[in-house]
């Protein structure tokens, strides 16, 4: 079962699969698979002897992936966050031989756009939410059941949302006697929360992102594959990074810098420029989807792209 068919457009899609490459027969990993976008063309660009790792929680996009490797045996998908990296390198012998790394973070257009999946507001649905809807607890389950302090919490921490104290209220008093199940329904109760609205943007859009994010680990996630990441690429192998908000962007960017600059030695200690370990290095600090692009898909408009090499 695939599930119905919804477009989706890749972000930054030659400008990432140009970064990524850099041997045409080398070991290259997608931790974000979707519908394939990256994968189809680097697999387009690479040879016969390359092989493509690729991840992904959700199961629609996974038999999508299954479906594309059963016609090329240079493709090997993984039913899995991209967080257990380090363990299937491991797993296949490739530990420091990975000659790119591609992680296109957020949610995909076609979990956007099927009212089935939970993750928007725009169409009704149930409240689900999970990438991976055959494990976890669902959106609904966890706002029926979580204080109001936890829901406020995730709002501030994963939505910057400023007022998440009241709608994490009116979530909590207004479940006893209505439940919550839908999308259209916690839209508007935060909506009837919130004391006035953003030009252009409706008031759940803060809570429904800190929401999504934390019901998938979506930040803890990201956090853990990045270190996995420089462990297992080769020398000169490259990580290339799509953002869509600045919580992602902000760890990246931070994360690349770090490594950059080497691990921390105490003040005044006597130590040699070239004995200080520094791990990567940035090569694009911050790409962004071109006007035509924009113009095209503007859900491209907030992508950040970076791109780090190991030394």
């Amino acid at each position: 079962m695939t599930g119905p068919a919804f477009s989706h457009e890749t972000v930054l899609l030659q400008e990432a699969v140009d970064a990524l490459l850099t041997d045409r027969q080398g070991i290259y990993i997608d931790g974000t698979f979707g519908r394939g976008g990256h994968a189809r063309l680097a697999l387009s660009q690479l040879d016969s002897a390359a092989t493509l790792l690729v991840f992904d929680k959700d199961p629609q996009a996974i038999a999508t992936a299954d479906a594309l490797a059963a016609a090329d045996p240079r493709l090997q998908p993984v039913h899995d966050s991209f967080a257990v990296l380090g363990r299937e390198v491991d797993a296949r012998g490739w530990r420091g031989q990975v000659q790119g790394i591609l992680l296109d973070l957020g949610v995909s257009s076609p979990q956007l756009d099927d009212p089935e999946r939970g993750f928007s507001f725009m169409n009704d649905g149930p409240l689900d939410m999970r990438m991976n809807n055959q494990a976890g607890v669902s959106a609904a389950d966890w706002l029926n059941s979580a204080t109001a302090d936890e829901i406020a919490e995730v709002l501030r921490e994963y939505g910057e949302e400023r007022f998440a104290w009241r709608i994490a209220q009116a979530i909590v008093e207004r479940r006893v006697d209505e439940p919550l199940s839908r999308t259209r329904q916690l839209a508007a109760w935060i909506e009837d929360a919130s004391p006035f609205r953003e030009k252009h943007k409706h008031p759940a859009t803060r809570s429904f992102q800190a929401i999504r994010i934390f019901i998938n680990r979506e930040l803890d996630d990201l956090e853990a594959v990045l270190q996995q990441a420089v462990d297992v690429l080769a020398p000169g192998g490259r990580l290339v990074v799509i953002s869509f908000h600045s919580l992602e962007d902000r760890i990246v960017k931070q994360f690349i810098q770090r490594k950059e600059k080497g691990e921390p030695l105490p003040r005044h200690l006597p130590v040699r420029h070239d004995a200080v370990k520094r791990e990567l290095r940035s090569i694009a600090k911050q790409v962004r989807a071109s006007d035509e692009e924009v113009s095209r898909n503007p859900r491209s408009r907030s992508a950040i792209m970076r791109v780090a090499e190991k030394v």
